[in-house]
């Protein structure tokens, strides 16, 4: 049996989304396949170009789905509880001391991570920093070429409405 420190905590949502892109690339999985006969039936291998492009998408398909697999396979879901205190898949709201910006995100697991949608590791500098902190919290991040402070405005287990 695996030790839990073997698997990688993970949003609900963001288990969900490893599901869809596995089903995506199962589903275009036989027409890869049917692309690589068809290019084959064409004849002399060695110089059919079709035929090595098709065979090199049918390989990094199988790869990637054998990365999300992986993924899937050590994932483990983890739900936030309602209480004030940052955890994974709550929203929270920073203030940064040093200009008084202020900026909200979702503590994500590592394979969520985009933050361009606001989604950050909770093994960043800043998720890692901000783990079991409540509002009101001050807090000093140590980023790799320096450290800076944010205040903790809000904790939530939605995301805030513009």
């Amino acid at each position: 049996m695996a030790d839990s420190r073997d698997f990688n905590p993970i949003t609900a949502a963001g288990y969900q989304e490893l599901q869809a892109k596995i089903a995506a690339l199962e589903a275009d999985r036989p027409e890869k396949i049917a692309i690589l006969a068809e290019a084959r039936a064409h004849g002399d291998l060695s110089e059919n170009a079709e035929y090595s492009a098709a065979k090199r998408d049918l390989r990094h398909l199988e790869s990637q789905l054998r990365f999300f697999n992986k993924q899937l396979q050590y994932a483990k879901v983890v739900d936030p509880t309602a209480n004030n205190v940052v955890e994974l898949g709550k929203w929270v709201t920073v203030a940064f001391l040093d200009d008084e910006d202020q900026a909200t995100y979702q503590l994500v697991g590592t394979q969520e991570a985009d933050l361009e949608a606001g989604k950050i590791t909770r093994v960043s500098p800043l998720g890692k920093a901000l783990l079991g902190h409540q509002p009101g919290d001050t807090v000093t991040i140590q980023a790799p070429n320096a450290s800076y402070d944010v205040r903790v405005l809000t904790v939530s287990l939605t995301a805030p409405t513009a």
